[in-house]
């Protein structure tokens, strides 16, 4: 069930959602909270390999991170697929899980927030990695601290039994690659 906004501030202030940055009046939304845009993405290279293996996966071959300063904008081609953070950390209770869901205004552009990766674990702790894509026919600037996606809060029928406290993404700060070839070993 989804956590309504009244939920959702009790849940904040009794610690057991936490979120910071924060500002209560200006995030919280009918069923989430808007989160903003992180300074640091990660961009596929292209350029120099024929494609990506995930048995064998080594993100220094392919990927170039960019930090982009407050106030500067990144121009997302059409096609294009970056990874980005959100500015907010978020930490989760065992019995609470997040689904990421794009805004609707940045949508109605083209841009996609999340590939597949749309939800937040019980038990999550760090910033969001964000897989950003353009499905527009026309560049889209994007800019760090801007408005770009909400978190909804799901209660869980019971504390998950597994929480991703020490998950491999947990206590991210910037956007990691995948690790995903850790799954073949």
């Amino acid at each position: 069930m989804l956590l309504s906004d009244g939920d959702v501030k009790k849940m904040i202030n009794a610690g057991r959602i936490k979120i910071t940055p924060f500002d209560m009046e200006k995030q919280v939304m009918a069923v989430g909270v808007d989160l903003s845009l992180g300074n640091d993405f990660i961009l596929f290279n292209t350029n120099q390999r024929s494609h990506i293996d995930p048995s064998n996966y080594n993100p220094d071959e392919h990927l170039e991170k960019l930090f982009i300063g407050d106030g500067k904008r990144f121009i997302l081609h059409p096609g294009e697929f970056i990874l980005g953070i959100t500015k907010e950390t978020v930490e989760l209770p065992s019995d609470i899980a997040g689904r990421i869901d794009g805004r609707s205004s940045l949508g109605r552009l083209g841009i996609i927030v999340h590939s597949t990766a749309g939800h937040c674990d019980p038990g999550f702790s760090g910033k969001i990695t964000l897989e950003i894509t353009n499905i527009g026919k026309l560049p889209i600037a994007i800019y760090p601290g801007m408005k770009f996606c909400s978190v909804l809060f799901e209660s869980l029928s019971s504390p998950a039994e597994k929480p991703y406290s020490n998950g491999k993404y947990s206590g991210q700060q910037s956007p990691l690659p995948s690790r995903i070839s850790a799954d073949f070993k």
